[in-house]
């Protein structure tokens, strides 16, 4: 009778049905004796309930029986302690404990890194080392684990794997690799991952999953194809997702429509999880009817996730009146738009230019009291970038002063600044910049006031920011100094265009760009230092044509036909259908009464048959 209760507990443990399981042996105990096999299942009953109360009452029993000294029963207890997040009692077990083995270790360390404990399961570890308690590969997996950053401890622990003779075991090898991968290591997790002679499905996950992580996405092909080539192991729904995910950010049709194929035919095509990745990777790759597809297969299996991927697919492939069926849809299964469902129909409306419907869904969604997140409340000030919607931009302002520690998060402050001074108002920009104390490291800030100021001809203002911005040790980036050289050529300041374009590639070792070799021309053409304009291009390894279109700007607005004609060809070269070259040289000519050469480009453009676009007029 005792072997049949014994049985009975065990089978209602293993097949999850803890809570009877744990009434079944209370009803049985007053009329069996228990022995060192009933007490265990009945233990990880109480972890799975996530019952202290219950095991402690158990506990008392274990006690009261004399079953406490069985190592088995000892571990056991250990380990539901720790699943219960009893950390305290579990270590003052572990010390009344008179014998401790490899599996009591084991669930002491792993029950510490579950909870956070890190520093102490590395403690304990190289105690039960040095106490000859024992470790195994179980052990050094554990510990692995707890190496979430530290890649110093987590190549000692491999070392030490490698002297203990388990470095190539699948627990601790896939332990190894999913280590070195979240620690940003991927090219040591590739070499870990072909050191694993018998490599187990969840070692191509964990390989494929930290190839993602670390942004090497164009690898995981080549991984999952060799799985399905040399692996006897099959691909499990994880595995798909992620190569699902890996044709998302790659922007793979062809190699979408590939897995497509192989997930119809397994068992899992219908997979809440793998669907809703499916619609996802479809959206990204812009084929929204197939996305849309394999939602309206997914029917059954559809849940909150699965409906926010879609609508947000629809935004982003601009198919905004799909997006607004379907939201409307939503509680035909019984659903409710969560803050990422209005985050993907607000931010999608306003990345269309549609600002009237992003704020009729806002006030929608605040009408049901739904507090907006920080990212909603960012789309939505990009598109309060004009006078007639300052309103609302103003509103948005309140709910993110409502949002307490919004109004010091960089993220929201940086677009209401932008959204200030985009319609006008730059004293409110800056009193939103003034709030900060000490100020943010990004230099993202510091170019929406500078860039701001440059637009609205504040000038002084601008160069101000940016002095102050070298004061506080920012590292400015190169947007930084295109903002401030367009404020220089704004307000025509030569002597400090000059020396911050000098300041770029001197102190911050920046390589001009385009926009920056632009700004200098026009701002050097302005005031005439036309040869200084074209050394600045000549700099240049492959000058564009906007750079040769300034120049040649400044040439005719200082009648300079020498480095007019230059730059004038340099420009045909570069866009040989365009006749404004030729047109502005003749211009040039012409202000000089250089008529024979007018009549000379004239010809020019006859032989060349350049079309001169007519002017319009809309004076009617």
């Amino acid at each position: 009778m005792i072997n049949l209760t014994r049985h009975r507990v065990t089978n209602l443990a293993t097949s999850g049905v803890t809570l009877d399981a744990v009434l079944y042996t209370r009803r049985n105990y007053s009329t069996h004796s228990p022995d060192k096999f009933t007490f265990p299942p009945l233990l990880k009953s109480c972890a799975q309930l996530g019952d202290a109360v219950q095991g402690r009452t158990i506990h008392a029993q274990i006690i009261k029986t004399g079953f406490f000294v069985d190592y088995y029963t000892a571990t056991a207890l250990v380990s539901m302690y720790m699943k219960v997040k009893q950390i305290k009692d579990a270590l003052n077990l572990l010390d009344e404990m008179p014998e401790r083995g490899v599996a009591t270790v084991n669930a002491a360390v792993s029950g510490l890194l579950e909870n956070g404990f890190a520093r102490e399961a590395f403690r304990m570890f190289g105690e039960a080392r040095v106490s000859g308690s024992g470790t195994n590969s179980v052990t050094v997996a554990s510990v692995l684990s707890g190496c979430c950053d530290d890649i110093k401890g987590g190549m000692q622990m491999h070392c030490l794997a490698m002297k203990s003779g388990f470095e190539t075991e699948v627990y601790v090898g896939t332990s190894l690799v999913s280590m070195y991968s979240r620690c940003g290591e991927w090219v040591l997790a590739a070499r870990m991952f072909e050191k694993v002679p018998h490599k187990s499905v969840v070692t191509y996950n964990a390989f494929i999953s930290g190839l993602l992580e670390n942004g090497v996405s164009r690898l995981v092909p080549s991984v999952f194809n060799l799985m399905r080539k040399f692996s006897e192991e099959e691909p499990n729904a994880v595995t798909f997702v992620n190569a699902i995910s890996a044709c998302a950010g790659l922007v793979d049709l062809r190699y979408a429509r590939q897995i497509h194929g192989l997930v119809v035919k397994r068992t899992f095509r219908f997979d809440t999880m793998v669907g809703t990745c499916l619609v996802d990777m479809y959206s990204k790759c812009r084929c929204w009817e197939s996305a849309y597809g394999v939602f309206v297969e997914m029917k059954g299996a559809r849940n909150l996730i699965s409906w926010n991927s879609v609508i947000s697919g629809m935004m982003i492939n601009g198919q905004h009146e799909v997006a607004v069926e379907l939201f409307e849809k939503l509680g035909s299964e019984g659903l409710k738009p969560d803050s990422a469902t209005w985050n993907s129909m607000i931010s999608g409306f306003s990345q269309l230019g549609k600002v009237v419907e992003a704020f009729k869904f806002f006030e929608r969604m605040i009408a049901l009291a739904v507090v907006p997140s920080l990212k909603c409340l960012t789309s939505l000030l990009s598109a309060c970038s004009d006078t007639w919607v300052l309103k609302n931009g103003k509103e948005i302002h309140g709910h993110v002063i409502k949002a307490a520690a919004a109004e010091r998060d960089v993220f929201v402050s940086t677009p209401l600044m932008d959204m200030y001074m985009k319609c006008g108002l730059s004293l409110w920009a800056r009193r939103i910049f003034d709030g900060f104390e000490p100020k943010p490291k990004d230099p993202v800030f510091w170019n929406v006031m500078i860039s701001g100021y440059g637009k609205h001809g504040e000038c002084e203002a601008a160069i101000k920011i940016f002095d102050l911005l070298r004061e506080e040790k920012v590292e400015p980036s190169l947007a930084t100094f295109t903002a401030v050289l367009s404020a220089c050529s704004h307000c025509g300041d030569v002597e400090k265009g000059t020396q911050v374009f000098s300041l770029m590639q001197e102190e911050y070792g920046f390589k001009p760009s385009t926009d920056h070799v632009s700004c200098m021309v026009d701002l050097l053409g302005r005031f005439g230092r036309l040869r200084e304009a074209k050394e600045v291009i000549d700099q240049m390894s492959e000058p564009s044509s906007s750079v040769y279109s300034s120049l040649l700007g400044a040439c005719r607005q200082h009648l300079d036909p020498v480095l007019g004609e230059e730059a004038a060809m340099k420009l045909a070269e570069l866009e040989p259908e365009n006749p404004a070259p030729f047109v502005i040289l003749s211009s040039i000519y012409a202000a000089l009464e250089r008529w024979q050469d007018v009549e000379s480009i004239r010809g020019v453009i006859d032989e060349k048959r350049l079309v001169k676009l007519p002017g319009v007029s809309l004076s009617g």
